[in-house]
């Protein structure tokens, strides 16, 4: 058997399992419709057993993430057919989906945190597939970000389990509710913990640096999955904390709404800069995960209220996975052709190719919140938790917020607020609009390149035309059903995030609802025009205009804070501990041995094992009695050398002895080696 055909068995029996799979999880979906929730333990695993349940909101993920994991591994087929190590890749890819329908179907924290490891360290085989250097490089951060936010959120779930003493989702609310008035400090720091390993994975903002350069860098498959399905891993865990710990908690709504608000924010400018496709989609990605972080924020500070919030949070959650599905693997087709990303290089490429315009138009529209497509009502339903929280302040009502806020500073503050999350859409308008005119409306600047471009009529086989086509048919099939459709799933949801049915149907297409959308695409507009078209692109000598990525590199965190804080900072401090501890350890035992452990010896006792100091002392000895009898007859000296020296040789042997053998050395040892291998990966 070539090379080929083991390429092609190995192909075939993913698409096989993941196929199964799918189907498995679309009974598990009818049995739920039809007959409720069920659970099932595995108890003495992992010590505490693992515990499942297949509620609304587990069952439609659990869902989501088959369907996406059988469409890239359709689409894996044909992308990876001149790639090394495909049987490795599907090997990992089928340890990732396990660990994924694990967490998402986990009914406690525990089993959800080991899932979540399982899931991290196969999904960096993923990243790592080409094993180029930049891929290695990526693959370096990526894995460092897992398992640093993963010892983080392991002491976090450890102090969260002895202050409250469980960990099931059921059971946590109640019991944190018990202890939380004595507990308060302790309960936010356990909660921090655990967000900051969640929201790393999540791409929360300062944590997201994995974010822009692992998706350019694993194959496109893999990038749907990481942008689609991963990142949701770690919204799942948010999800958790946000509602059976700090359920309708204002002040942790409002830091994780400020969260989100910097994150959208900066995901959308870092998307509009960009020059290469597969990053300004992870930088996309960045920013619509913002946008889910803006509605758990706004889940808490609506309290009782935020049914909007719930719903919103829910559905863009469900139509990103999908939305990012059908993009990552367009600018799949595209890479897979011509293997560049710049948009400069592949300016042009879908002109005459219908098929992946429609995909890709598909997927623009519907992430650019444009009415009639997914995004939009997931969006608008954000939007409006955010409008009725400002007729709430308005009104002397709503949660707490900070000190700072309140009353009419509040509204206010929650303006800009809603302006910010306005304007984002609008930039989500711009770089989307910046990529596909790059795409299917630019002429490359090398008329032959583009000659070539258009007779390439067979740039993908009739499997991977059908999984773009049938991907992107179901965005506007959302969009435009959203009653028979998604408000279904979110009625399906809300019960996990113990969220209410609003009180009254939400009109999407109403004039006061599509205000916000058409704002977003007006500015964004603008903003392409102006900003894209009139500074980001540049006219060479003698040639058409070029895209240029204008971002400043001394903003880039990755290279300007945490490399030189990895390989500068870090080591330096631990170096100074170090060398202190060291020199306080030495110091210790020698004064030590200087007083408490002093070793003394009588003027008769003969020193045994000391030859070096017999000898030494002897001939000391030797010289000071003819200096006794002649020079020093009136003042001799009263000292025996031999005594003297081995005292200071037995001296020496024995704090060498204890340095070397002590526990606090092994431990320092150990310590330092543990600190520069986790460093190490991040170099």
């Amino acid at each position: 058997m070539n090379g080929n055909e083991k390429k092609n068995v190995g192909n075939h029996i993913s698409a096989a399992v993941t196929i199964a799979v799918f189907l498995a999880a679309a009974a598990l979906f009818i049995l739920y419709v039809r007959r409720g929730e069920a659970a099932f333990v595995l108890p003495e695993v992992c010590g505490l057993g693992l515990s499942f349940r297949a509620d609304g909101f587990r069952v439609i993920f659990a869902l989501v993430t088959a369907y996406m994991w059988m469409m890239t591994t359709l689409f894996s087929g044909e992308y990876l057919n001149h790639s090394r190590h495909t049987a490795r890749y599907y090997r990992f890819l089928l340890i990732t989906l396990a660990a994924m329908l694990g967490l998402f179907l986990s009914d406690d924290l525990f089993t959800a945190f080991v899932f979540f490891e399982i899931m991290s360290m196969a999904s960096y085989v993923c990243v790592i597939h080409e094993e180029k250097q930049d891929a290695l490089d990526a693959g370096a951060v990526y894995l460092a970000v897992a398992v640093i936010g993963g010892m983080v959120t392991l002491m976090g779930l450890f102090m969260l389990y002895h202050t409250a003493g469980t960990l099931k989702f059921d059971e946590l609310l109640p019991a944190c509710r018990e202890v939380f008035g004595e507990n308060r400090a302790w309960m936010y720091v356990s909660g921090a913990c655990i967000l900051f390993g969640f929201g790393a994975k999540a791409g929360m903002y300062p944590l997201h640096i994995w974010l822009p350069i692992a998706h350019p860098a694993a194959p496109a498959p893999a990038s749907a999955l990481l942008s689609g399905i991963i990142t949701k891993s770690g919204i799942f865990g948010v999800l958790v904390i946000s509602s059976r710990i700090f359920l309708h908690d204002g002040y942790w709504g409002m830091v994780i709404l400020l969260f989100g608000v910097v994150t959208m924010l900066c995901g959308g400018i870092l998307a509009l800069f960009s020059v290469d496709l597969k990053r300004t989609l992870a930088c996309s990605s960045m920013s619509q995960l913002g946008f889910i972080f803006v509605g758990i924020g706004m889940m808490g500070l609506l309290g009782e209220e935020n049914a909007l919030a719930v719903r919103g949070t829910i559905l863009h959650m469900f139509n990103h996975s999908n939305l990012k599905l059908v993009l990552f693997m367009a600018a799949g087709v595209v890479v897979m052709n011509i293997h560049k990303l710049n948009l400069n290089d592949i300016r042009g490429y879908g002109r005459k190719k219908p098929l992946l315009m429609y995909v890709f138009l598909m997927g623009s529209l519907g992430i650019a919140g444009v009415p009639l497509f997914n995004g939009y009502i997931s969006k608008t339903l954000i939007h409006e938790s955010i409008v009725e929280y400002i007729g709430l302040l308005n009104e002397g009502r709503g949660a707490q917020t900070f000190a700072f806020a309140a009353g009419a500073d509040a509204a206010a503050l929650f303006r800009v607020i809603e302006w910010l999350f306005i304007i984002t859409g609008a930039m989500t308008v711009a770089y989307m609009l910046k990529l596909f005119a790059a795409l299917f409306v630019e002429k490359n600047r090398d008329a032959a390149v583009q000659e070539s471009f258009d007779e390439e009529k067979h740039y993908c086989t009739k499997l991977t035309a059908a999984v773009l086509a049938v991907s992107a048919t179901v965005l506007p099939v959302l969009g435009v059903l959203p009653r028979l459709t998604l408000d279904k799933l979110a009625d399906m949801g809300q019960g996990f995030l113990l969220g209410e049915a609003p009180e009254h149907a939400v009109q999407y297409f109403s004039l006061t609802n599509l205000r916000g959308g058409l704002y977003s695409i007006v500015i964004g507009v603008l903003i392409y025009v102006v900003l894209v078209r009139g500074w980001m692109m540049v006219k060479e000598k003698g040639q058409e205009t070029a895209y240029v990525n204008r971002w400043p590199r001394r903003l880039d965190l990755l290279e300007v804070v945490y490399k030189p804080l990895v390989n500068v900072v870090i080591p330096e401090v631990l170096g100074f501990i170090c060398r202190c501890v060291d020199g306080l350890t030495d110091g210790l035992i020698v004064l030590a041995r200087k007083t408490t452990h002093r070793q003394l010896y009588e003027k008769d006792m003969v020193p045994k094992g000391y030859g070096l100091a017999v000898a030494a002392g002897a001939a000391c000895n030797l010289v000071v009695g003819w200096l006794n009898r002649t020079v020093l007859r009136k003042h001799p000296l009263e000292r025996d050398y031999i005594l003297k020296f081995a005292e200071n040789e037995y001296t020496l042997k024995q704090a060498n002895r204890v340095i070397t053998a002590s526990i606090s050395f092994s431990l320092l040892m150990f310590s330092i080696g543990m600190i520069v291998v986790v460093l190490s990966l991040m170099i």
